[in-house]
C-alpha cells in the first residue's frame, strides 16, 4: 500500500480509506483489508464473525419475533421498524389469501398481530406464511373450510392438464 488513503479495491470502508499503511494489515481469506485491532490480537476472525452473527440475530429477533432491543439501539425506532415489517407482511398475506383477510374483516390487524406474536419466527416464504395464517384463523373458528372442488372440470377452461 502506498501513501495515505490508498485502499484495496472492494473494501469500501470509510475507516480503511482514512487509514494509513501502518494501520492496515491483510486478512487471509477476506477481500480487502481490516484496520489493525479490528479482529484484536487475542481474537480470531471466527470469534469476531460469531459475535457479529449473535448481534445480528438479536436485531432480527427484536424486529420480527418481539425480542428485546439490543443495547445501543434506539428502542422507539426499532419498534417503529418492527411495526412496519409486520404491516408489510400482513399486506402480502392479505394479497395472497384474500379469503383469510375477508374472514378476519376489521380485526385483521389485531388477528395478524396475535398470529405473529404466537410464532417465534416467520416462515421462509410468504405463501407458507399466508397458509399458516389461514390455518391459524381456521383453528380459531374465524375462517371456515372452503367448499370442496368439483372433480372432472378444470377451474379455468383455458388451462390444460
Amino acid at each position: 500500500m502506498e501513501g495515505r488513503g490508498s485502499v484495496q479495491a472492494g473494501s469500501g470502508s470509510q475507516a480503511l480509506r482514512e487509514a494509513g499503511p501502518e494501520e492496515v494489515t491483510e486478512v487471509s481469506g477476506a477481500s480487502g483489508a481490516l484496520p489493525q485491532g479490528a479482529a484484536g490480537p487475542e481474537r480470531s476472525l471466527e470469534d469476531v464473525r460469531a459475535r457479529l452473527g449473535e448481534a445480528q440475530a438479536s436485531v432480527v429477533a427484536a424486529l420480527v419475533a418481539g425480542g428485546a432491543p439490543p443495547a445501543g439501539f434506539d428502542q422507539v425506532r426499532l419498534a417503529v421498524q418492527a411495526r412496519s415489517l409486520l404491516a408489510k407482511r400482513r399486506g402480502i398475506v392479505a394479497r395472497l389469501r384474500p379469503d383469510a383477510a375477508a374472514a378476519a374483516g376489521a380485526a385483521l390487524v389485531a388477528e395478524f398481530a396475535a398470529y405473529a406474536a404466537a410464532r417465534t419466527e416467520p416462515p421462509a416464504r410468504y405463501r407458507a406464511d399466508a397458509d399458516d395464517f389461514a390455518d391459524w384463523l381456521r383453528a380459531r373458528g374465524i375462517l371456515h373450510d372452503p367448499p370442496p372442488r368439483r372433480r372432472g372440470r378444470l377451474p379455468f377452461p383455458w388451462r390444460r392438464r
